[in-house]
């Protein structure tokens, strides 16, 4: 292979590897979007007596669930976009009293609100910058972002075994 070849080759995979990376705001906050919607479907689709349904004695219960994917919304949000947290770093599950459907719904619904209007005011240049996540972990803010999204998906994710044991059925797939 010719070196002008390879040299060509690596600037394009760089090329790409650049574009797959850049993240604009606008895109963020998109997929903040679809993902409270996705995950409204699912605190609907659990049946209000399945909120206090616990797998095993000591896993969290449904509630318990969505409340500690909220929390750390407010926590991994709060260290990317720079805002004050409403809430302590998992004060949100243990001081939640009302765990009805309509509560916990209120307050995970929240806290991607919370996500998204502090997404809504960054620059594309405020997502490269560097923050210090939870006082240790160094990474850019969009990454911050990114481990947020993740975080929030997992736990959603583990919530589908608790709808089928409640007899429900968890909403389809929403990639999109």
């Amino acid at each position: 292979m010719k070196k002008t070849t390879l040299i060509s080759m690596i600037a394009l995979l760089l090329g790409f590897v650049q574009f797959a990376q850049a993240q604009t705001t606008d895109e963020t906050v998109k997929e903040w979007e679809r993902a409270k919607a996705y995950t409204k479907e699912y605190l609907d689709a659990m049946p209000e007596a399945g909120y206090a349904l616990k797998p095993t004695p000591e896993m969290r219960s449904f509630a318990e669930q969505m409340l500690h994917l909220a929390g750390a919304n407010y926590g991994f949000g709060a260290g990317a976009t720079g805002q004050k947290s409403p809430d302590g770093m998992g004060e949100l599950e243990k001081a939640t009293t009302d765990k009805s459907k309509a509560n916990i719904t209120k307050l995970v619904l929240a806290s991607y609100d919370f996500v998204i209007d502090g997404v809504k005011k960054m620059t594309p240049a405020q997502l490269a910058e560097q923050t210090k996540l939870f006082g240790r972990f160094e990474m850019t803010k969009a990454t911050a972002l990114a481990k947020a999204f993740e975080h929030q998906t997992h736990h959603r994710g583990q919530t589908t075994v608790y709808i089928r044991l409640a007899g429900a059925k968890p909403p389809q797939e929403k990639l999109f």
